[in-house]
């Protein structure tokens, strides 16, 4: 069940989610405080990414789950990579910057979420909106681990993140993303036509869910 995320920005240079760095310009927002990671469910635990996890996260190199991801399944090499870049994803503060987290069951990797922090705004500002995203494997299908592990970053994200507002970007053909978004409470605000670019030079439906901070929890 993945979500589509991970859009390629045109920002400024990328500062490492982890790095420390001096405000002495009043005009720039001062970083957010790390996320208290791990967090804990009745079932799961959704700590950080590290690259230990490459065996478990070989779900990416499957076609059928990276169908309606903005990257193709995953060779070796792009598998290596991948889990890389998701290890450093800790602390994000500013636009364009994500926190991954490992979803586990009973010390098993089954998936794993993303909060990629948004606009703001302006610089003095910490980010006010953010995008939300997940990506499991086939064998944690139908046991309700996607629906907890988006409710526990949900409710991160509003909690410890001046967020007002998320997002997620699905591909319509997605349904069970889109039945997850919709058991989160979120909106279906959008259907853009023709709107995503897709690796092989197509462009394909978006669908965009949103969810207000004063939605939250939902009913």
């Amino acid at each position: 069940m993945p979500c589509r995320f991970e859009r390629v920005f045109a920002a400024a240079p990328f500062v490492p989610c982890g790095t420390v760095r001096t405000v002495t310009d009043p005009t720039i927002a001062p970083r957010l405080p790390a996320p208290p990671v791990p967090l804990r469910t009745a079932r799961l635990e959704l700590r950080h990414v590290t690259t230990d996890d490459l065996d478990a996260l070989r779900y990416y190199t499957d076609p059928e789950v990276c169908r309606y991801l903005p990257f193709p399944a995953a060779d070796e090499a792009a598998l290596v990579k991948r889990v890389a870049m998701m290890a450093e994803r800790l602390a994000p503060s500013e636009p364009d910057e994500v926190l991954s987290l490992a979803v586990v069951h009973d010390g098993t990797l089954v998936g794993d979420v993303i909060l990629r922090l948004g606009k703001r705004a302006d610089p003095s500002t910490a980010p006010s909106v953010a995008e939300i995203g997940w990506a499991f494997a086939p064998s944690a299908a139908g046991k309700g681990f996607a629906t907890e592990a988006a409710t526990a970053l949900v409710t991160l994200a509003f909690d410890h993140y001046p967020v007002h507002r998320l997002v997620a970007h699905l591909d319509p053909r997605n349904t069970r993303s889109a039945a997850l978004c919709e058991r989160l409470g979120m909106t279906k605000e959008a259907h853009l036509r023709r709107d995503w670019p897709e690796a092989d030079g197509t462009w394909t439906d978006d669908a965009i869910y949103g969810l207000l901070r004063e939605e939250w929890p939902p009913g």
